[in-house]
């Protein structure tokens, strides 16, 4: 864009690679790489976990039962796409590009099979036993303890401003209330690198969504055109400038100028809070009295006016309205089934139940599960059932 002006931001606001920093340090110490810095390591480490890998099989808002194309967002090509926008914001913000990238790349980790659908019917099921399901605080375990690749020690073995992004990233948790946090700075803000990686996350399916939901015809180009102003304009744009053009090509010339708007708006709120606010050194930026990272007022109005239309006509549509009600019928059967006999979990499933009892060892099993393997698995429970 022409027009684009940004401040970049002071170098000691971004948390340093030096590998002797607090934010570089490991719960097992290991030896500095020799060419590798403390976040591209967590990086490798990231892409190489079974849990990420799972990714590729978890719904991001379509399943492989609704979807009509192979092209619909899985929650890997979703995460992909966060880290590409974590990744430009921050390293045109002059901050650790890194560290976002490694963020980004475990934010949804901890999803369970179906989406938000499977997380809520989880979460459902644990309530009844005084319990709950929060995908942060799981790939937290996750990466702390369920993954095994290393010799050395139990998980991934993640710095510090790693996990600390995990949890935080998106939300805070009262000190008060999570003692087991405790290590992570309850009562200060996040870095900005683990800021920003809740609105690349909201930028990122916000675009997705649109093009997937248009491409399977759940939503109407005419609506969205109608409903929502920023790709109203965009589209007209690219209309004039490509006149003979097909509709969803210029839908994807819309859907790439809101992209790029809503991550050019971020970076220069972003840069407009930290110069209002004094802002100079990571330290400032933990003590201050709210998140910085978020967009300007008219921008936020009209992305959630774009927001609006999704919720109406795309997540809470008939069509995925029923995966939702089907997710829930399979993760409830399956918890209840699996809670009242244990012994049906696999046999390191089955040594979780004594440590920390039935319901969260079965929520671990399932939460770990893909959608294909969920849906053999509840197929298989309903035949034994007909014996």
């Amino acid at each position: 864009m022409s027009d684009f002006h940004l401040t970049t931001l002071a170098p000691r606001i971004a948390v340093p690679d030096a590998a002797d920093g607090p934010l570089s340090s490991r719960t097992w110490p290991e030896t500095a790489h020799p060419y590798r810095s403390a976040f591209v390591r967590d990086i490798g480490r990231i892409f190489h976990a079974k849990a990420f890998r799972r990714l590729a099989g978890k719904t991001q808002v379509f399943t492989r039962r609704t979807e009509e194309s192979d092209h619909s967002r899985s929650r890997l090509t979703h995460t992909l796409e966060v880290a590409q926008i974590a990744r430009t914001a921050t390293a045109t913000l002059g901050l650790n590009a890194t560290l976002a990238e490694a963020l980004a790349l475990v934010h949804d980790i901890g999803h369970p099979p179906f989406g938000h659908a499977g997380e809520k019917a989880l979460d459902t099921a644990l309530r009844v036993h005084g319990l709950g399901f929060d995908h942060n605080l799981h790939a937290l375990r996750i990466v702390t303890n369920f993954e095994e690749r290393y010799a050395a020690f139990r998980g991934l073995n993640l710095t510090l401003a790693v996990r600390e992004g995990i949890i935080k990233h998106s939300r805070d948790y009262p000190a008060a209330n999570h003692p087991e946090l405790s290590e992570y700075f309850l009562d200060e803000q996040p870095p900005l690198e683990a800021q920003i990686i809740d609105l690349a996350d909201e930028i990122a399916y916000l675009a997705a969504d649109f093009e997937d939901g248009l491409a399977a015809g759940v939503l109407e180009l005419a609506q969205v055109i109608g409903d929502v102003p920023l790709f109203a304009s965009f589209y007209a744009d690219a209309r004039k400038q490509f006149p003979a053009a097909e509709s969803r090509l210029l839908t994807n010339e819309a859907l790439k100028q809101v992209l790029n708007a809503l991550v050019t708006d971020l970076m220069q709120e972003v840069a407009r809070q930290v110069q209002a606010q004094g802002i100079e050194t990571l330290d400032d930026l933990r003590r201050a009295p709210q998140r910085l990272a978020h967009l300007s007022e008219p921008m936020e109005a009209q992305r959630k006016q774009a927001k609006s239309l999704l919720y109406a006509n795309l997540y809470l549509s008939p069509t995925l309205e029923a995966e939702h009600a089907h997710a829930e019928e399979v993760v409830q059967t399956l918890f209840t089934a699996w809670t009242e006999n244990p012994e049906l979990l696999p046999f390191d499933h089955q040594a979780r139940v004594a440590e920390e009892g039935a319901p969260r060892a079965v929520a671990d099993y399932i939460a770990g599960m893909t959608d294909t393997y969920i849906e053999q698995a509840w197929m298989s429970y309903r035949e034994s059932l007909q014996k």
